[in-house]
């Protein structure tokens, strides 16, 4: 169980929530509290339904609803967007998303398992007025995974990445959405990821079998969506310099996190100092973005090489084989 730590506002939070629930109990009581903290004066709360094959999802379903919804004990306005039915991960975030930007101009975003620092809502409010008249900037993150070594020495900087494990946007920026990514055949094959790879052809390769894949409809997810959305519009994402959100859903009970074990699960929750300093251009951090490519992402060759194993009967043997010499190389360097 995370503690969640105190924390005062500088000033009563003036901006509007959305809280994306489910049927985890848990993890929702977690993100909960610091929602409620920081008591948002308008929270909306969207729940997809539960799936009719799951045993025991309906009362589970219904358990988290009434939770958030007999919780809620601060003068605030409550919307809610609960479905009967079950639309999947992608169709029921994206259009949650359409229904809050379709009431609010700015908004913070949770799903269930991402637990942000309270000081994450007052560094989203600052910055969704400070850049909310400039295009280019489309997305506040609370994510940072680059360590010390690569910590910038302002605030916040500026990235390709729109990660999304918590986070801030316009609907001016939302509404670029595009679901069907219709863009996407034209701009593969005027081939603008190059312009974004930072002269790594793995990260063209990966990104367009993703895109192709959504844009098939062969994958039930949003985020990727809004990811195309944000470099077709040549945007750029704010990520702090301190990891203002964790991801608390890794695991068995998670839909995209199931490794326990992964080193991003790992990160400690951090807490943003004020004033912010602000960044003098608006420029973006490529040696950071470089960093990405290579360890959030795994976007070289030796990661390539063992997926191409895996696609192959001889290649997971070759996999087994590489995995045994890889642990007799680390016992010898020991």
């Amino acid at each position: 169980m995370e503690a969640v730590q105190s924390f005062t506002l500088p000033q009563p939070l003036r901006t509007a929530v959305l809280f994306l629930i489910f049927n985890r109990l848990e993890t929702t009581k977690i993100v909960f509290e610091v929602i409620r903290q920081v008591k948002p004066p308008r929270l909306y709360v969207a729940s997809d339904g539960h799936r009719p094959e799951c045993a025991g999802e309906e009362d589970k379903v219904r358990e988290v609803r009434n939770y958030v919804l007999n919780n809620i004990d601060w003068p605030c306005e409550v919307k809610t967007l609960f479905r009967e039915r079950n639309l999947g991960c992608g169709i029921a975030v994206s259009s949650a998303l359409d229904w809050f930007f379709g009431l609010e101009e700015t908004g913070i975003i949770f799903e269930d398992d991402v637990l942000p620092d309270a000081s994450f809502f007052p560094f989203c409010e600052e910055l969704l007025e400070r850049y909310k008249d400039t295009p280019q900037i489309m997305i506040i993150s609370g994510n940072y995974f680059a360590g010390e070594n690569n910590q910038p020495a302002t605030s916040y900087y500026f990235s390709k990445y729109p990660h999304m494990w918590g986070w801030a946007t316009w609907r001016r920026a939302w509404e670029c959405n595009d679901r069907q990514m219709i863009k996407w055949p034209e701009l593969k094959a005027a081939s603008f990821l190059h312009s974004l790879a930072d002269g790594n052809k793995y990260f063209i390769s990966y990104w367009s079998k993703i895109f192709d894949t959504v844009h098939a409809g062969r994958s039930d997810i949003w985020d990727y969506n809004f990811t195309f959305a944000c470099w077709a519009n040549n945007g750029l994402s704010i990520m702090p310099c301190k990891n203002l959100v964790k991801n608390i859903g890794f695991g068995a009970h998670g839909t995209h996190t199931l490794n326990d074990d992964y080193w991003i699960a790992k990160l400690p929750l951090e807490r943003m100092d004020f004033p912010l300093i602000h960044p003098m251009n608006i420029k973006r951090n490529v040696s950071v973005d470089r960093w990405s490519d290579r360890n959030v992402f795994g976007l070289t060759f030796m990661s390539s090489f063992k997926s191409r194993l895996k696609q192959n009967a001889v290649g997971e043997a070759l996999a087994v084989i590489y995995r045994a010499f890889k642990r007799i190389l680390q016992r010898i360097n020991k």
